[in-house]
């Protein structure tokens, strides 16, 4: 898409905002979870009995994960992205679904949230660029953190390509699905 263009948008899959278009930065390179991927995720973590309580949202680009989360029960949500036109998109984002009062969004990189978040957080999301390699470093960092405990719920969206390790400090992998190229490990 052109700088300037118009945006592209997603839906919101379920819950209270349920229909949804969300925008997405228009003239970035982004790759958002596409609506077919994001709903399956959402089912696996209802199938498992997730808590959406509190939610962290890394890498969080137009911020559909944390949306989703937020419109089906999620009642706080901390979006971490280093684009200020991402970051300004998600802030409209959340308007449009009226889940202002119930989220900060957070426009630094993630490595340098870390330090700054307080949490702990029942949820947290990841979808950081597929070709990163630092995504791992920063997953070493957060489950040796006091942003996650024991019940957390670790959602990492990656490239099938390169699987990620079955643990993560205390946290072993409980599900991995593949739709296309895109890999989504879930660990607690």
């Amino acid at each position: 898409m052109a700088p300037g263009a118009a945006a592209s948008t997603m839906r919101v899959i379920a819950g209270e905002a349920k229909g949804l278009r969300l925008k997405r930065p228009a003239g970035r390179r982004l790759r958002p979870t596409s609506d077919l991927v994001r709903g399956a995720m959402f089912d696996v973590l209802a199938s498992l009995g997730a808590d959406l309580s509190c939610v962290l949202d890394l890498y969080a680009g137009s911020g559909a994960l944390g949306v989703e989360a937020l419109s089906r029960g999620g009642q706080w949500c901390d979006f971490v992205e280093q684009d200020r036109a991402a970051c300004a998109t998600i802030r409209e984002n959340l308007a449009l679904a009226g889940f202002q009062g119930r989220a900060r969004v957070h426009c630094l990189a993630v490595a340098r949230a870390l330090d700054r978040l307080e949490g702990p957080y029942s949820l947290v999301l990841m979808d950081p660029p597929y070709a990163d390699e630092s995504a791992a470093t920063v997953l070493d960092r957060l489950v040796a953190s006091s942003l996650v405990q024991p019940g957390t719920t670790l959602v990492l969206e990656h490239s099938w390509r390169r699987l990620p390790a079955d643990r993560w400090g205390p946290f072993a992998l409980v599900s991995r699905k593949r739709h296309g190229d895109t890999g989504i490990s879930i660990y607690r």
